[in-house]
């Protein structure tokens, strides 16, 4: 199961992957919420995010992301913000941050607000946060380092200051500059290196610990009370969110691009859309009925899947992922929605060929095999063939499999003929002879008669 947490200056990701392990991503920003949920992990968590240098996640995304059974959680930072505003929602707050949030004891988003570097050199910090600075002033004037009415005026001077210039340092030079007790603030920088409260951090681990508590319990998909609509804004929204990929230069290549390679090939971009969309539903009803991957029906799914694509080995299986831009836990959850839409399959085939008649006629393809059908038929009728078994063809199962794979099929045989056979639709070994025992007398049967007829 997957796991993601954007974090950054509140606690570093190797700090954070002590208490649980993770994704780690750097602080989230605009749409990086819904590209983390188009690979449907089982959580995702948001300790920092970006205020002020782009475009803040949305709360539109983390809806969306609920919607489609993901547990979202949110402290310190801008999780605190976020998790606070949509708690009604379903999203999961934790800490005294998202508290002092939810029952309107803060308001602004700058209590939280932090400089700090990029995420490449571990968003080293460069200011202190608001609510740290309340902490750690109450528990220096608990501990009688200073006053309350020192306290209340450097938390004045602090909540004044422009964010970005928020310090200890400036934080005491102003005190003295105001008229406090010099006493006081000496007692209070010599008491800080060890005294001060990291607020913020403190409720990051909290937020881990519940997660990882939680994931140990065994935590069942999100469900939510509401409907999620796909409102105009939403539309330009997502697209604009679209899922990156990236080639081998680190260039972007937007959905778009993708999907305009795909429009270009003939009567390709129809055919995988409604894969997609089949693909979405099925994976949709199938947590819509509580279905539970268990470790041994995600065996045998990826096992079918390397079977199928020749990815036998580890080596080639890193490969498959490389050149498919998958890290080893997107490609876990590709094999949990496998394993989803293979349940929801066996249980939706009635449903599914009942449609196939009109699906037959749309794509026209409808008369052709009716009347295929109607001809084959008639002809073993009129030879009394009814019920063919391997005796009535005169050939082994092996020989019958062979002319299948070579004849009809046109490729090697399988190996496992039982994956085959379900992939048609088959319910069992027994259909799947039937038919090809029909296919196979029928063909003879005709050649016999078309030979007959040029003797004559």
């Amino acid at each position: 199961m997957s796991i993601y947490i954007f974090t950054g200056p509140t606690i570093s990701s190797a700090e954070a992957a002590v208490e649980l392990e993770a994704v780690y991503l750097p602080p989230a920003a605009e749409g990086d919420v819904y590209r983390v949920a188009l690979h449907r992990p089982q959580a995702i968590g948001i300790i920092d995010g970006y205020f002020q240098s782009v475009p803040a996640v949305r709360h539109k995304e983390i809806l969306w992301a609920m919607s489609r059974g993901i547990h979202v959680f949110g402290s310190a930072s801008m999780g605190a913000l976020r998790a606070a505003e949509l708690e009604a929602f379903g999203m999961e707050g934790i800490g005294i941050i998202f508290g002092w949030y939810r029952d309107g004891v803060l308001e602004d988003d700058d209590e939280v607000a932090v400089v700090h570097g990029p995420s490449t050199t571990g968003c080293q910090l460069a200011s202190e946060a608001m609510v740290n600075i309340r902490q750690t002033l109450c528990k220096a004037e608990m501990l009688e380092v200073i006053s309350r009415k020192s306290r209340l005026s450097l938390e004045k001077i602090g909540k004044k200051l422009f964010y970005p210039d928020r310090n200890y340092s400036i934080l005491l030079r102003s005190g003295a500059e105001r008229g406090l007790p010099e006493a006081e603030l000496t007692r209070l920088r010599e008491w800080l290196p060890q005294g001060q409260v990291n607020q913020k951090k403190e409720d990051a681990l909290a937020m881990l610990r519940l997660m990882r508590r939680r994931l140990d319990e065994g935590l069942a998909a999100k469900t939510v009370s509401y409907s999620f609509q796909h409102t105009a804004m939403w539309e330009s929204a997502w697209h604009q969110s679209s899922e990156l990929q990236f080639d081998v230069d680190g260039s972007p290549v937007g959905l778009d691009s993708l999907l305009d390679e795909l429009r270009l090939e003939s009567g390709q971009y129809r055919l995988q859309n409604l894969l997609a969309l089949q693909r979405f539903f099925g994976i949709q009803e199938a947590q819509r009925l509580g279905m539970k991957v268990t470790k041994q029906s995600r065996r045998d799914v990826e096992a079918a899947f390397r079977r199928e694509r020749g990815l036998v080995d580890k080596a080639q299986l890193e490969l498959w992922m490389k050149e498919n831009r998958l890290r080893y836990d997107e490609f876990d959850a590709l094999m949990m929605d496998e394993a989803r839409l293979s349940w929801i399959h066996q249980r939706a085939q009635f449903a599914s060929a009942s449609s196939l008649p009109q699906q037959l006629r749309l794509s026209g393809s409808y008369a052709r095999l009716l009347g295929r059908a109607m001809a084959k038929q008639r002809l073993l009728d009129s030879y009394g063939v009814v019920n063919p078994s391997l005796e009535t063809a005169k050939v082994t199962e092996d020989q019958l499999l062979s002319w299948y794979f070579e004849e009809v099929a046109g490729q090697q045989m399988s190996t496992d003929v039982g994956e085959h056979l379900r992939g048609l639709g088959y319910a069992d070994s027994h259909a799947f002879r039937r038919a090809l025992l029909r296919e196979y007398l029928y063909r003879h049967l005709q050649q016999s008669e078309q030979t007959a007829s040029k003797v004559v």
